[in-house]
């Protein structure tokens, strides 16, 4: 039986009996109430309130702008559409690259006011105490190594990380680090499908790819860009499952031909 049909609410005890089963994790991005509750209709099993907010909500080029409030904001707008998925929230950048204390305030903060099951944090060793603190304070951190986009000022492009050997290697040390300081998943994002499926069998913990090859425990995508609303941005591990970008713009024609042809609202849509 299909775990969508026996449990109330995707946990991190449950991603990791998957795992273990060998059954994928699906994830998706989502932003709002609204996209939230389709999503998880659908049977989604992990909902990611990405700062990819930045770029395809609120137009930025990078994560970078996004804060702590924006983040809160979004997060509890999906925390209240989701029913089964587990819910997982990025922290910003800025808000745990530095001090310990700091961290774990920011961390605090998410879970309370947004109601979210769990926070995402970019990169490995070198904040390894920060994410120690927190999982230690009850908190579930889920890792993210590979392309970190709060980072892309220092990489200086969104090209696929770990094609090296000692990046590779690193990349190696900070997952098992990850593992060690409690982090319940970590996502792999564009490295080599043979570095990702090695990494994945080398963890008990799941891993979550995007842009990284079919060997890692489970997918995702943003949202906005497997449905079409996003044009201009087709990497090549983007698969565009419907094009609402089009649908949309259809449907937008129509209704200004109905209005200003007076054919909307017609006798039965007046009170």
């Amino acid at each position: 039986m299909s775990v969508n049909k026996v449990i109330k609410r995707i946990t991190t005890s449950i991603l990791r009996d998957m795992k273990s089963k060998g059954e994928k994790i699906s994830m998706l991005t989502s932003y709002d109430f609204s996209t939230a509750r389709i999503l998880d209709d659908a049977g989604i099993d992990v909902l990611l309130v990405g700062d990819s907010a930045a770029n395809v909500i609120a137009g930025y080029e990078t994560t970078v702008p996004m804060t702590l409030d924006h983040m809160i904001y979004h997060a509890a707008s999906v925390a209240r559409g989701a029913k089964r998925a587990m819910v997982i929230a990025d922290l910003p950048f800025g808000e745990y690259q530095g001090a310990t204390e700091d961290a774990y305030k920011a961390a605090v903060r998410m879970m309370k006011e947004s109601g979210v099951h769990a926070i995402k944090m970019e990169g490995g060793i070198e904040i390894i105490d920060n994410i120690k603190k927190i999982v230690q304070s009850g908190i579930p951190v889920c890792g993210h190594l590979g392309l970190t986009p709060q980072s892309i000022y220092k990489f200086g492009d969104f090209g696929v990380r770990a094609k090296e050997e000692a990046e590779a290697d690193q990349l190696r040390k900070d997952a098992l680090a990850l593992q060690e300081a409690g982090c319940f998943a970590v996502v792999l994002e564009k490295i080599p499908a043979k570095l990702a499926e090695e990494v994945s069998k080398s963890l008990t913990i799941p891993t979550i790819g995007i842009g990284a090859g079919s060997g890692t425990d489970g997918q995702v995508l943003v949202v906005n860009d497997m449905l079409g609303i996003t044009q201009e941005f087709k990497p090549k591990f983007l698969r565009q499952y419907i094009n609402l970008n089009e649908e949309i713009n259809k449907a937008v024609k129509q209704y200004i031909s109905d209005v200003k042809s007076v054919t909307y609202p017609n006798e039965s849509e007046q009170y």
